[in-house]
């Protein structure tokens, strides 16, 4: 697949912002991991797994679009499931005693 100009610097952006997403949120995961180990809260531990989740799933779409060109689309898509799951477990933990 040929690449315009404009194309490119989307790409290049897509891999920023996806670098950005992956350092805070390995941040965010590491520091709630911590706090839980620090107090055994298993919401804690919850609030950790939720936004690895979320984590993982924009490395994983980063790695399919840009690596394995697997489609935009279907990038999108298990970015965006992978959200939802990770935003569904950060819910358990906000609930969770």
């Amino acid at each position: 697949m040929v690449h315009t100009t404009a194309s490119g610097t989307i790409v290049s952006l897509i891999v920023a912002v996806k670098t950005g997403i992956l350092v805070l949120g390995g941040l965010i995961t590491y520091f709630s991991y911590k706090a839980y180990r620090n107090t055994g809260e298993r919401s804690l531990r919850a609030l950790a797994v939720g936004f690895g989740v979320i984590t993982f799933g924009a490395l994983l779409a980063g790695i399919l679009d840009t690596v394995l060109d697997v489609s935009l689309a279907v990038g999108v898509l298990i970015d965006a499931v992978l959200t939802l799951l990770g935003f569904a477990v950060i819910t358990y933990s906000l609930y969770s005693d």
